[in-house]
């Protein structure tokens, strides 16, 4: 088995070599150029003359986080009906249009905000971007199409309800978020999904849908006059408008430890550890970003995976990871143990905390950390696709367009102090969220 595992990594680290051989180098050069339209649409634009291809990669901020607490799910509906019918096409037009040019056209719903997409050839980015518009601009949202929508969210939602996973992750939401949207899932309860109405969709998407509250971010072969051009020409006419602050419940961190138990007849029992974590914004993320690979995000070179599955063998995978969103995140550990297991594996997991929040952590193991996550961050922007999904997260968070020249020197100027320092302050093995889903009988979870 360790002859198998040495070889596997030897093979990673050769394709992760010459990945890294291919990939675009930005060193000295801005990612993209940000314009301003006249109607308030951001536009981060990077210019890729080597292929004939454009994609496009739009943030709406119409999130779920605007949703209704009684019409959870209502955000996500919307954005994924734009592109079911607009003014001037129906469903099947699109689809057809998009399809006839050998393009792609999508959209979607998050947390934070809502998606649309378009990969397309240079030769019909003119076609491309008239139907990108049509959706964001006119959608109709047909009667037939809500109906039909819902009902696929209502299957959805009820076919989750058969994975451990996805029952142990919105138990771990609802608990640790509580009334913050974040607690909530992204496509809604069954409950909440079934009072939607077309008004409601229609009411969502007046409110909330305007192009001053758009990021669109252009890779490709396409110069700057060309897509201002393009998007005056369609986008030109959608006006701005305000939309009131709003004010979020604050999500609240508890005392002592809460376990939620979810009674399942398996085999094996989900866990998930942890508690709330950091916004994107915070000064201590690149610390937090190294501390956590050595801990439980570096996959077979973090601790844990080390301990517990290598060494006791109590877990195929085990995993921990430090989400930062717009608003406060979460940290989590997240494994698959047998039922018997659960007690010893869920010690193990507080003890790797502990050993990290009160003992420095090795020489090698920091700068392993750092040369794993400075020398993968170029495989972040092989594609074009990759690269206008880095430059819409950079306007999201406000990161400014020298991010990728800066990544390097952010992480490279962790300490194994601060290491230290950011756990100690930003985990606990006493104040934390446990979720279980297995036989709890078997389980027997103290």
């Amino acid at each position: 088995m360790k002859y198998i595992l040495g070889s596997f990594m030897k093979i990673k680290l050769l394709v992760l070599l010459l990945l890294l051989l291919a990939a675009p180098s930005f060193a000295g050069e801005p990612l993209g150029k940000r314009i301003v339209l006249d109607n308030g649409m951001v536009l981060l634009l990077s210019e890729k003359h080597s292929l004939p291809m454009v994609t496009v990669n739009v943030l709406i901020k119409a999130g779920s986080v605007n949703d209704p607490v009684e019409k959870a799910g209502l955000a996500s509906l919307t954005a994924g009906l734009l592109d079911e019918g607009t003014k001037t096409r129906t469903s099947t037009q699109i689809s057809e249009e998009i399809d006839f040019v050998g393009g792609s056209l999508s959209s979607g719903g998050g947390d934070d905000y809502a998606t649309a997409g378009l990969t397309i050839l240079k030769k019909d980015l003119n076609l491309g971007m008239e139907l990108l518009a049509d959706i964001m601009v006119n959608p109709s949202f047909p009667e037939k199409e809500v109906q039909r929508k819902i009902r696929e969210t209502m299957a959805s939602i009820k076919k989750s309800e058969e994975d451990p996973a996805s029952v142990a992750s919105k138990a771990f939401a609802k608990n640790l978020f509580g009334e913050h949207p974040y607690g909530r899932p992204t496509i809604g309860t069954e409950e909440t999904v079934q009072k939607i109405t077309r008004d409601d969709v229609v009411g969502f998407y007046n409110s909330y849908f305007a192009p001053n509250r758009v990021i669109m971010a252009v890779v490709g072969d396409v110069t700057e006059e060309e897509i201002k051009g393009l998007l005056k020409k369609y986008f030109g006419e959608w006006k701005p408008k305000e939309v009131p602050a709003q004010t979020l419940p604050a999500a609240k961190s508890f005392k002592g430890r809460k376990v939620v138990s979810v009674d399942r007849d398996l085999t094996q029992t989900t866990i998930l550890l942890g508690h709330l974590g950091v916004k994107r914004e915070n000064p201590d993320f690149y610390a937090l970003v190294v501390m956590n690979y050595i801990l439980g995000g570096g996959g077979f070179s973090s601790r844990m995976m080390d301990n517990i599955r290598d060494n006791l063998g109590l877990a195929y995978g085990v995993d921990s990871t430090f989400s930062a969103p717009k608003e406060v995140g979460s940290f989590e550990v997240s494994m698959q143990t047998k039922n018997e297991s659960a007690n010893k594996a869920i010690f193990e997991v507080l003890k790797e905390i502990e050993m990290i929040r009160t003992h420095p952590v090795t020489d090698r193991e920091l700068d392993d950390a750092k040369s794993y996550l400075t020398g993968s961050f170029p495989l972040r922007l092989d594609t074009n696709a990759k690269i206008a999904r880095m430059l819409a997260g950079i306007e999201l968070f406000n990161l400014g367009l020298d991010y990728v020249d800066k990544y390097p020197a952010y992480i490279t100027a962790v300490t194994k102090e601060d290491v230290m320092r950011v756990a100690k302050q930003y985990l606990s093995v006493e104040d934390y969220l446990l979720v279980v889903v297995g036989n709890q009988e078997k389980a027997q979870v103290k």
